[in-house]
Order: C-alpha cells, then sequence, then structure tokens
C-alpha cells in the first residue's frame, strides 16, 4: 500500500497544475435555445461520530438561466425518507417483490438509527423566508420572484441525523464503513425546460443542478475521508504524515476542505480504517481506491489487483466516449452495492476479484452516462442503467480479455423474457411507478442496453461508435433527454430514426418477425410484431452456398453499411415481404448474428 501521505502530495500537485483548469459545460448544442440552472454551494459542516449527528450551514448562489419567473424553489431532504411511515418504507413495504436491501427494515428503525435532515434557517437576500415540510422535500415559499438572468443567495442553517445504512446513505453499513455519506445535504432541485423536478425520494435515483461545490467538513482526526472534489488544505491537516514535517491541529477535529467544479452532487465516505492507495492513468486522473485494512488477505489483495484494471477502464470510457475531464476519481467502500457520484463511487468491497472489477466497471461507466450525461434519472433511468451497461459489458470483455462474441447477449435475454411475462411497462413510465421492482430492473438495464445494442443493429455499429462520441461531444455537462441521444444518431447518418425511440422506448411494441414460406427460389417474410425493424438475413441454397441479404426499413429513408446484398425496402404497413433469391434456396434465417431483439426466434428460421 502506498502512505497516505502520497494522497495529499498527489493532491498538492493537482491543485496546482489540474484544479485552476475551469471546467466548463460544452457549448456546443443541437438546440439553440438550450439553457440549464446554474447553483454553487458553500458549505461548512460538524459530524459527530458518536452520535452521527451532524450540523451545517449552507450558502447558495442560484443563478436563473431560465426564461421564466420563478416564485418559489424546491431543496431535497433525502435522509428524511429513512424513517418509519415516509413514503419509501410504505411503498417497500406494499409492492410485490420488495427491494431485500429496504424490505421492511426503515419501519423497524428506533429514534437514534433514523435518517433526518432539518433546516432551522432559511434567507433569501439577508431576509428570513416561508417553507414547509412535505416529506423529503422542502417547499420555499420567495419573498421576492426570481427574474430571468437574476441570481438570488440563499443561506440555510441545518442538521441531520445519519440513518442506519439501509439504502445507498448511512452508517455503519454490513462491512462495517463508519459513514457513507450520500444525498446527505438540502439539495436544490432542479428546474428545465419542463418544469420542476422535486419527485419524493421513494428509492429510485436523483437529478441535480450543475455547479460548483466548496464543503469543509469537520470530523474526529482519526477518520479518512474519500469523495467528490479536490482537497485543499492537505498540509494543513496533515493527516497520514509520518515525517514529522507537518504539524496537526491541536484538539479532536480535523477540517477537510475541497473544491469541485461543475458537478451537479457532492459525496464523501469516511471511516478511521481506511486504506488509500494511489494510481494515475497515464495522460489521465490519478485514481484513488478507499478500502477497509480489516478485509481478510484475499479480499485485500483483490483491491490491489483492481488497480491496474481501474485504469485501463477508465482508458477504455475515455477513448470509446470521451475524455474523463477531471482530474482524479476515487473508488470507495461503502455504500450497499455500487452506486455512482460525482468524481467517485461508493461500492461493497467484500467481493471475488471478478465481481470488485465488474462492479467497479459499471460505476465508472456511470461517470460518463448520467453524471456527465445528467440525464433525469426519474424520467429516463433505462438511458443511465441501459447504456451505462452497455459500455461497461464491452469494456469488461476488453479488459478482461474474454474475447465474448456478443457481450450484450444476457441484456437481450433479460429483455425478451419481460416483454413474454405480461409484467412490461413502457420506458415512459416514472421510475418509482412500476408495479414490481423486476420489471424496472430490467427495463432500466436490459432494455435500456438493448436500446442502444440493437441501435448499432439498425445504423451499423460503426455508425453507433461515432453516435456515441457526438452525444457526448454534444451533451457533456447539460442535462440531455432520448431525442437528443436519437438526434445525435440521425446526425451521424442522415436516417429517420424517431419510430426506432417511439416504438421500443415509448411503446410495449415488440420485434417479431417470421419466415413464412419458401418455395423454389421464391421467399415470403411476415411482420408479427407491432414495432418495425430492417432485415438482415442469411440465405442457404441448395447447393451448400449462403448469400446474406439486407432488407431496408422504408421509414428509415436510409441504409446501414453492410457488405450483405441490398434488396427493396419493406413498408411498415405491409405484413408480408417477398422476394426472388439468386438460386433455389434450402433455408433460411432471419437476423443470423441475433441484433434484433426479436420475442420469437422460432419462427425465424425455416428449412426445406
Amino acid at each position: 500500500m502506498k502512505k497516505i501521505f502520497l494522497f495529499f502530495f498527489s493532491l498538492s500537485f493537482l491543485l496546482t497544475t489540474a484544479y485552476s483548469k475551469e471546467i466548463e459545460p460544452n457549448k456546443t448544442s443541437s438546440n439553440t435555445g438550450y439553457w440549464q440552472q446554474h447553483v454553487d454551494y458553500k458549505m461548512d459542516v460538524t459530524m459527530d461520530v458518536t452520535n452521527y449527528r451532524y450540523t451545517g450551514t449552507q450558502k447558495l448562489v442560484y443563478t436563473n438561466n431560465s426564461p421564466d419567473v420563478l416564485t418559489r424553489v424546491y431543496y431535497h431532504l433525502y435522509f428524511n425518507a429513512f424513517q418509519p411511515g415516509s413514503e419509501m418504507d410504505v411503498r417497500s413495504q406494499n409492492i410485490a417483490d420488495p427491494d431485500g436491501r429496504v424490505a421492511d427494515r426503515i419501519g423497524k428503525l428506533t429514534p437514534d438509527e433514523i435518517g433526518y435532515l432539518k433546516v432551522t434557517s432559511l434567507k433569501q437576500d439577508g431576509i428570513i423566508v416561508n417553507y414547509d415540510v412535505v416529506g423529503t422535500v422542502l417547499v420555499v415559499q420567495l419573498n421576492k420572484s426570481i427574474q430571468p438572468g437574476e441570481k438570488v443567495t440563499f443561506d440555510m442553517v441545518f442538521n441531520g441525523q445519519v440513518p442506519v445504512q439501509i439504502r445507498r446513505s448511512g452508517r455503519n453499513n454490513a462491512e462495517g464503513v463508519a459513514l457513507s455519506m450520500t444525498q446527505w445535504y438540502p439539495k436544490l432541485a432542479e428546474y428545465d425546460f419542463e418544469g420542476w423536478h422535486a419527485d419524493p425520494y421513494i428509492g429510485r435515483e436523483f437529478h441535480g443542478v450543475w455547479g460548483d461545490f466548496d464543503v469543509t467538513i469537520n470530523i474526529d482526526k482519526n477518520y479518512v475521508i474519500g469523495g467528490t472534489g479536490y482537497l485543499q488544505n492537505p498540509n494543513e491537516i496533515g493527516h497520514g504524515y509520518e515525517t514529522g514535517e507537518v504539524m496537526r491541529p491541536k484538539g479532536n477535529m480535523l477540517s477537510w476542505h475541497f473544491k469541485a467544479p461543475n458537478v451537479h452532487d457532492f459525496t464523501w465516505a469516511a471511516d478511521p480504517e481506511y486504506n488509500h492507495d494511489t494510481m494515475q492513468v497515464p495522460n489521465g486522473p490519478m485514481l484513488h481506491f478507499f478500502y477497509k485494512k480489516t478485509l481478510g488477505a484475499e479480499q485485500l489483495e483483490n483491491w490491489k489487483k483492481l488497480q491496474p484494471k481501474t485504469v485501463a477502464l477508465m482508458e477504455y470510457f475515455s477513448e470509446n466516449i470521451g475524455t474523463y475531464p477531471y482530474n482524479q476519481y476515487s473508488v470507495i467502500q461503502g455504500g450497499d452495492g455500487g452506486m455512482e457520484y460525482a468524481m467517485c463511487t461508493l461500492i461493497t468491497g467484500e467481493r471475488k476479484l471478478g465481481s470488485l472489477i465488474g462492479v467497479t466497471a459499471h460505476e465508472l461507466a456511470h461517470t460518463w452516462f448520467q453524471f456527465l450525461l445528467a440525464t433525469n434519472e426519474a424520467k429516463h433511468y433505462w438511458m443511465d442503467e441501459g447504456f451505462t451497461s452497455y459500455i461497461s459489458d464491452f469494456a469488461m470483455d476488453a479488459v478482461m480479455e474474454t474475447n465474448n462474441e456478443n457481450p450484450t447477449a444476457n441484456a437481450y435475454r433479460g429483455y425478451i423474457y419481460l416483454a413474454t411475462s405480461g409484467k412490461e411497462q413502457p420506458l415512459t413510465t416514472q421510475a418509482d411507478r412500476f408495479e414490481y421492482n423486476q420489471a424496472y430492473s430490467i427495463s432500466a438495464y436490459s432494455k435500456g442496453e438493448v436500446f442502444m445494442a440493437q441501435l448499432g443493429y439498425v445504423i451499423g455499429e460503426d455508425n453507433l461508435k461515432a453516435t456515441i462520441k457526438k452525444y457526448y461531444n454534444d451533451f457533456a455537462f447539460k442535462h440531455p433527454t432520448p431525442n437528443d441521444f436519437i438526434r445525435s444518431a440521425e446526425k451521424i447518418t442522415n436516417f429517420e430514426l424517431d419510430w426506432y425511440l417511439i416504438d421500443f422506448a415509448q411503446t410495449t411494441n415488440t420485434i417479431d418477425y417470421g419466415v413464412k414460406a419458401v418455395s423454389d427460389n421464391t421467399v415470403t417474410l411476415e411482420r408479427i410484431g407491432l414495432m418495425p425493424m430492417p432485415i438482415d438475413l442469411t440465405v442457404t441454397y441448395t447447393d451448400g452456398t449462403t448469400e446474406d441479404y439486407y432488407i431496408p426499413l422504408r421509414m428509415m429513408h436510409g441504409k446501414k453499411p453492410t457488405t450483405a446484398k441490398t434488396i427493396s425496402n419493406w413498408a411498415w404497413a405491409y405484413p408480408t415481404y417477398t422476394f426472388e433469391a439468386s438460386k433455389t434456396v434450402k433455408s433460411v434465417q432471419i437476423d443470423p448474428k441475433e441484433g434484433m431483439a426479436d420475442i420469437n426466434k422460432e419462427n425465424n428460421k425455416f428449412e426445406m
């Protein structure tokens, strides 16, 4: 293990060479009328590690970049979800298949185990404002409306209690990590072209306002902190130095001062038993690893082996999506599984090596899909989880050198199971409104991944790679929507692709094509499902030779690059399609590489 003081040496170097580099949102956008709000936080919090309660002050400067006059604002108070009778508690106890990590645990919390966030004072430009607490949302009635282009300052005093670790956040998780501090502060809700997004916290994920964070955390001197942002005062706090050259502050507390430029959240974790290692990505960020010294020998070794793999993963994502724009990233043991945050992730650490690398690959990929490309996870969770699953499956295949012929095959199987189960809901369903947790998970992860993978089938794999890079270049540091992604694909290909977004993401229409009849060299195909697709098929002739055919979809008004023989297009409204093959046909196989999410593959092949 590298000594902890190397962390502070590297951070001091980064602060002089990298932090001064201002991270600006990419100004290029396909929507010239695009705007987004901006917020700057300055917070000072003091944590009592004996009772897990903390007090804090927050100065928030909010810039209204919208064309609208705002008469109120909202804050999220996420920790209030961890109280008996909360919406998260009641929902978990009433859904047919509750998340085992939650189940009925919230309802059993005692007063000293619950979570809460309490605002004791709030001022707008120095004048006290009225507010109401509605579950996990603070509703603020403004004294004075915020005009377009206007800045306003909110000064807040708050206090909180860290709940027993149940879901993502909390104290003393199952692996003994003391503090997993995610969604821990009063967080201003996002306002965009669709209005306010002040959703109650019922267990899904998040949406936030881009801005700069300046955070000071006062905590017991024996605790080590990892998380979002660049440490500003390593020499002052002297934590981890063994040379005696730096004086420790007197008393039992240290003040850790972090700054994070252009992020939409701030997360930290702390424990008195953290090991801390670093590893430099060539021409990239410094990676930091925080994990408990008390792990077993095999698990400690796994955390060492994880580090060069994380370097390779960072390089893969930067090459295949877009360059990671910050100068550090941290992998931190904590939480209850794996969850992405600004410049870091929290993962559970007592894992086999493959699982440890796999969860890191997925959560690191989230840095691009949802953190930098900051979709609203309550509405577009499938872009977050699905796109991440797609790219992380390919990254794992490359980094682990498994040479999997189709890294996305499991996602196709998961989606087809859901589509034929009778439990599917469209991807336009709000994340909390799924009848079954399983249906949400398969929709978000598997169907979302298939959306991306199948688009490669539709437009060609090289076009998909170019689309992903264009999407990043156009929408990093923004809040893109599904239409933004599909428009990126249209601009790369010059195809019409709205049909693909509508059918696959906004309905539960399914894909089902079959071979209806074959006679000599005449082949008739049929469309059984409602969703249209272009068709790849392979014909095997009676003389043993094969020939690949490509049937464009008429409404796409374009043809993907292919070496197959392209024949006339197929209009969706026609239920059948007939063509003449070159020779007498022995068999026909629709979609031999299984790029389509066809729900019935049995009718895809016909043999004489």
